[in-house]
């Protein structure tokens, strides 16, 4: 195993809040018009009765259940519930399809059943490559949804397959998940504040 360097809590969280700053302070440059552009996507999809459908593997998913709970629950603003939905919380359709078909198959077809042309297809990806966020995005835009990224490293091809790229440009996934946190938070913002202001 790779010797790694072992640092005391403390200086292990300067350098982490040294990296994560960084960071953020090129976030407003590289995706502030993206986020701009994404809120107006999500409000427009949602005005028309469409819905948010979020996707993402191991931590990603974990995120994309807790933006589609800000939006059918509430995040800052007391409103009616808004139609969004994590494509990764069923244990019996993700065991059936990743069974009978193969797990890259398993936002396709979750998108094939629940998505809606004018909908909103929302990934959220560390690194760009997975097979089955791939695989979704494709479908997705095949059905005349809006898709979005939520992307780190250099987006990977996910970058080709979104309309919105929110890329957030480090190699580290947890500060790139950091980073996507504060993204989907401030669409939760956006959206209520579109919508509801």
């Amino acid at each position: 195993m790779k010797n790694m360097e072992r640092l005391s809590p403390g200086r292990a969280l300067e350098n982490a809040a040294a990296d994560l700053r960084k960071m953020l302070e090129a976030l407003p440059g590289e995706c502030g018009p993206a986020l701009e552009t994404a809120i107006a996507a999500c409000c427009r999809a949602l005005n028309k009765g469409g819905k948010i459908l979020f996707f993402g593997n191991g931590g990603s998913a974990a995120q994309a259940q807790h933006l589609a709970a800000e939006l059918i629950n509430r995040f800052q603003r007391d409103r009616h519930p808004l139609a969004a939905l994590a494509l990764v919380p069923d244990a019996a359709v993700t065991t059936a399809i990743g069974n009978d078909y193969a797990f890259a198959e398993l936002f396709r077809r979750q998108l094939s059943g629940l998505g809606r042309p004018g909908d909103v297809a929302i990934a959220l990806t560390t690194s760009g490559t997975s097979d089955n966020i791939i695989s979704g995005l494709a479908r997705a835009r095949e059905m005349g949804l809006t898709t979005i990224g939520m992307l780190g490293r250099d987006g990977g091809y996910c970058t080709e397959l979104c309309d919105i790229c929110l890329l957030v440009r480090a190699d580290n996934t947890a500060r790139i998940q950091e980073a996507h946190l504060l993204l989907g938070h401030l669409l939760c913002e956006g959206i209520e504040n579109g919508l509801f202001a």
